[in-house]
């Protein structure tokens, strides 16, 4: 996933929870939906940043490559600047970007 191509507000922004139970019907099925997406998020992005900083990965303890090493402080900056993940849910949720399904729903119109 691509995080920098967000619409998502990089801070915390008051909403109106009346939008949220709209897609399901029910508030708390909407905020279960959009806290699992978040969670996704967030380990899709310790992922990659993880990979990129393991770039830098130095098996000796020199000290002076330690604080010599600015790439990797720019790329841990840029990461911490980015939206946080329960943020990028909550916009994709209101955007109908979110696939969701609920098996239990599915199996009492079957019936």
């Amino acid at each position: 996933m691509d995080f920098k191509k967000t619409n998502a507000e990089p801070s915390t922004v008051t909403r109106d929870i009346r939008r949220f139970d709209g897609p399901t019907g029910n508030i708390y099925e909407s905020i279960s939906i959009i806290s699992k997406r978040a969670n996704q998020i967030s380990s899709e992005m310790k992922e990659e940043l993880s990979a990129k900083l393991a770039e830098f990965a130095s098996h000796s303890d020199n000290l002076e490559e330690i604080f010599e090493n600015r790439e990797q402080i720019e790329i841990s900056k840029f990461y911490e600047k980015l939206p946080k993940p329960s943020l990028i849910s909550i916009n994709e949720f209101l955007e109908d970007k979110t696939y969701y399904r609920n098996p239990a729903k599915e199996q009492q119109t079957k019936i």
